[in-house]
């Protein structure tokens, strides 16, 4: 149960000053919580910036184009009948110079009520010149002297939403704030000393009300506080979750490894260094009395796929079942046809099940795997179906890991007794990230690519030079050539990178007829295994596609990858692309089309992508350029979902909340004692509440 002395933090936003039933849907849909915001969301929504009113000099020192507040004396007001659509200006001066104040659309009258001639005022606002005149358009502030006493020097600029106002979003913050209660510290005081950190509070306190801009600069005393509380809070859950897993005892597999020598036999090529050591550390794992709970991570094309069969096989050979999990139906009946074969040499029975099975072999499959008599089942999120039973299920192996939750690797997990778990990923991720967001598992990492594998020619090119594009292109068809023309992303809608894909498709057809195939997100599955077969066959020679194809499908005849606006994506997308071609004996080229003139960072990715191939740095690079929520996908389902963590500023922070997590966890495994009241209190706070549950219920 949640402490009560939290309760007023998740009570609705509504309550709080300047909210209400009018602006409450406006705060739901700035702070993006449809089904209704808590004052913890507005707690939690800091300002991004700050207007700094502290300068207050006289007219004449005043610099342009900076924010200043200064007093003077109204002396006259300038043209503005009510019903002109000329400007009123009302002109006020110190003993230095003066100022033009200018109203564009306003009622004269209330002007002149708030600056009547002969009066003193305070103004504050934007000073420009314009020809040779000081003006201030619009002032943000006119006051009298006590109006001046109440102005904050340092104002917070928060994000909006339209329709919402800067003092109505300060206005409900500083309501918020007074309903924070006091908590305990949870930060060890070795920290707190040693990176100068303030309270939990105080921290909050410096964001929403400011005393200069420095308090809320990300890598400022206050946010840094704020964003180690966050990744303590991440890493504690992270560790709870492995404990709990690891609770209940693994089994030992204990096989000679005839299976797996049987697969390494029947494979086309060696086995490259990288992918040996995965397999001794899996095969580490397997026999032991704990859990395996690993992360395969890999490059495009490293061949995580293979090191999987062959830990699949090994704990079919000691007596039990595996499944592995892949995200969409075209992946999943890939790693099928791509393992069956390999998979029978070594006289294991492996099944596919999806969501479009038909009902006959869908009961076929499941009364095999109930009765044992069937190894290996390859699936997507069809295998979480409480229909779904194993004999014995040892080894769930989870691809593409990150668009999977913990939840669900979990429930895959739970399938069977004391399952160990093997999850995988084709996004290199940055060393940075890993423990941030794969903080349960240990980690095998596959660098090298098998030999053969091609490299790929990589170049750049203004998209107004399409025409030379398309005549290469038809050379390359004529030559036997087979391509990928991915078309851009609009503005991360769905629905219109299916038309972009969808009017470049036509295009193409009108050159190139029924040789040109389409695949997006869009279609329905039949339809689109339909699409990717065809190409596959060779049917069709060009698959216009959206980023539908960016991870795991393989087509080795397929040679050039054409990037429509690849100003448009991320160095991570963009080398997962890149990594479609170049599976094959032939000689592979990507091409990017661009629009320019190019940004700083759409210079730097193209450069990056075409100085190497090496998806780790690439990975590195990108998380320098983008930040970590692009890197691996800002919504993704695996995401911890960071709101004050910026791993490109706050990387640092995470090994020392990582080792400040284990020595709680490791004197107090049901955090009990007196300071670990105070660490689930955090983990309320910052909704890590699977892992707050997990202690609870001992």
């Amino acid at each position: 149960m949640r402490p009560s002395l939290l309760d007023p933090l998740f009570a609705p936003a509504a309550a709080l000053p300047g909210i209400g039933p009018k602006n409450a849907k406006l705060f739901d849909r700035l702070l993006d919580r449809p089904q209704g915001a808590r004052v913890l969301d507005v707690l939690f929504h800091l300002p991004t910036a700050t207007l700094d009113r502290r300068a207050r000099p006289k007219i004449r020192d005043a610099e342009p184009g900076t924010i200043v507040t200064f007093e003077a004396t109204v002396t006259e007001h300038r043209g503005g009948q009510s019903r002109s659509r000329a400007p009123f200006k009302v002109l006020v001066e110190d003993d230095t110079g003066d100022v033009e104040l200018v109203f564009f659309l306003a009622n004269p009258e209330w002007v002149k009520a708030r600056l009547p001639v002969g009066a003193t005022r305070w103004i504050s606002g934007r000073l420009e010149l314009y020809d040779g005149v000081r003006q201030i358009v619009h002032p943000d502030k006119v006051m009298d002297a006590e109006e001046l006493a109440r102005l904050p020097p340092v104002e917070p600029v928060y994000p909006l939403t339209e329709g919402l106002y800067q003092r109505t979003v300060a206005r409900a913050a500083d309501g918020a704030l007074k309903r924070l209660p006091r908590v305990d510290e949870w930060v060890a005081a070795e920290t707190l000393d040693k990176l100068k950190l303030p309270g939990f509070a105080e921290a909050l306190t410096a964001m929403h009300r400011p005393s200069a801009p420095e308090d809320v600069d990300p890598a400022g005393r206050a946010a840094t506080r704020l964003a180690y509380d966050e990744l303590l809070s991440n890493q504690l859950a992270l560790l709870l979750i492995r404990a709990r897993m690891r609770e209940s005892a693994g089994r030992a597999h204990v096989a000679e490894g005839l299976a797996g020598r049987r697969l390494e036999a029947a494979l086309p090529f060696s086995l490259t260094n990288a992918q040996r050591k995965a397999l001794d550390e899996i095969r580490a794992d397997l026999r032991s009395e704990k859990r395996m709970i690993r992360l395969l991570q890999g490059d495009v094309g490293s061949g995580k796929t293979v090191v999987a069969l062959i830990a699949m096989a090994e704990v079919v050979e000691a007596g039990r079942q595996a499944a592995m999990m892949a995200p969409t139906e075209v992946l999943a009946r890939q790693h099928f046809e791509r393992m069956a074969p390999l998979a029978g040499k070594a006289g294991l029975r492996m099944a596919l099940m999806t969501g479009r099975d038909r009902p006959a072999e869908r009961r076929e499959t499941l009364a095999a795997l109930a009765s044992g008599a069937l190894h290996i089942v390859v699936g997507t999120h069809a295998l979480f179906q409480e229909s779904v039973v194993f004999a014995d299920l040892g080894l769930a192996v989870v691809d593409e890991q990150h668009r999977f939750g913990v939840r669900q690797r979990l429930a895959l997990a739970a399938k069977g007794q004391a399952t160990d778990l093997l999850v995988m990923t084709a996004t290199p991720i940055p060393r940075s990230l890993v423990l941030a967001y794969f903080g349960d598992m240990d980690v095998s990492v596959l660098r090298e690519k098998p030999p053969g594998r091609q490299p790929i020619e990589t170049r750049a090119m203004p998209i107004e030079r399409l025409e030379e594009v398309v005549a290469g292109l038809t050379r390359a068809l004529a030559q036997g050539a087979r391509a990928y023309w991915i078309c851009p992303l609009v503005e991360e809608s769905e629905t219109l990178d299916v038309a972009a894909a969808e009017d470049r498709a036509g295009a193409l057809r009108s050159l190139f007829g029924d040789a040109v195939g389409l695949v997006h997100g869009k279609m329905a599955g039949p339809d689109k295994d339909a699409a990717m077969e065809r190409f596959q066959r060779g049917d069709t020679r060009i698959l216009v596609a959206t980023t539908v194809v960016e991870v795991g499908v393989d087509v080795p005849a397929a040679t050039i990858m054409i990037v429509e606006h690849a100003e448009r994506f991320g160095l991570s997308q963009l080398h997962q692309l890149r990594g479609r071609v170049g599976r094959g004996a032939g000689r592979s080229s990507c091409l990017l089309l661009y629009r320019g003139p190019l940004g700083e960072t759409a210079k730097a990715r193209i450069e990056i992508l075409r100085a190497t191939e090496d998806g780790f740095r690439i990975a590195e690079e990108d998380l320098r350029l983008r930040g970590e929520g692009d890197v691996l996908g800002a919504r993704q389902a695996g995401a911890p979902g960071f709101r004050f963590a910026r791993l490109e500023v706050h990387a640092g922070l995470i090994a020392r909340a990582r080792r400040e997590a284990e020595v709680s966890v490791e004197g107090d495994g049901r955090l009990v004692g007196e300071r670990a009241r105070s660490l689930r209190m955090l983990l309320y706070l910052f909704e890590r509440d699977e892992a707050a549950k997990l202690v609870e219920a001992g």
